[in-house]
């Protein structure tokens, strides 16, 4: 059965934890991890780009000069994409790129991000982890005595203002919520570090 390091708010080892073999024991599945980062990744592209075509540009529709005998190239409009400032020929236009994933697809992935994580020692449990004022500082004193002073993914079971507050300064120091856990955010950082409350509702969940 996978364990992980559990640890008192004072950075104090406090023993292990045994994990869920059917959230953090489970065989990664590749393909669904790579659909579910893929999925995330598009579902936060913005879609804002655009441009103007020849007929939104604001120029006049007047022929610029006569069709023959000047010697200069035919033109019908000044709009024209061939032109310095001209219209653009297919030009972008704001889209969504959102998409939605298989529901299975998501839980698998999530689970084998989870089991990588607790196959290579990278998930530290707190216990009572509670902030009683905003204080980055002690929360990165605390980070650093459990072995998680690079890119980490702090784990609250909900909204926490003081962890989210004291943590959001220190680089390369995540926050999320154990409800709105995803792959990418697993597998993008070194360090996992769960609130042992925290750990329960993710296996309560998803076991």
């Amino acid at each position: 059965m996978p364990k992980a390091a559990l640890f008192d708010m004072s950075g104090n080892r406090a023993g292990e934890v045994e994990l869920s073999e059917a959230v953090f024991g489970i065989e990664p599945n590749e393909n669904a991890v790579h659909a579910a980062v893929k999925n995330y990744l598009a579902n936060q592209r913005q879609g804002t780009q655009s441009a103007l075509t020849k007929g939104e540009v604001a120029y006049s529709t007047i022929k610029p000069w006569r069709q023959k005998g000047t010697g200069r190239a035919r033109a019908g409009y000044k709009g024209s994409p061939v032109w310095y400032h001209g219209g653009v020929a297919f030009a972008p236009k704001p889209r969504d790129y959102r998409y939605s994933l298989n529901k299975k697809v998501r839980r698998l992935a999530l689970k084998s991000a989870l089991s990588a994580k607790a196959a290579g020692e990278e998930i530290v449990v707190i216990r009572d982890m509670k902030m009683d004022e905003i204080k980055t500082r002690t929360f990165a004193e605390l980070l650093r005595k459990v072995g998680a002073d690079g890119k980490t993914l702090v784990v609250t079971a909900g909204p926490d203002t003081n962890v989210v507050k004291s943590a959001r300064n220190i680089a390369g120091v995540e926050t999320a919520m154990a409800s709105v856990l995803n792959p990418y955010a697993v597998l993008n950082n070194t360090r996992l570090v769960i609130a042992e409350d925290a750990l329960a509702k993710i296996e309560e969940v998803y076991a």
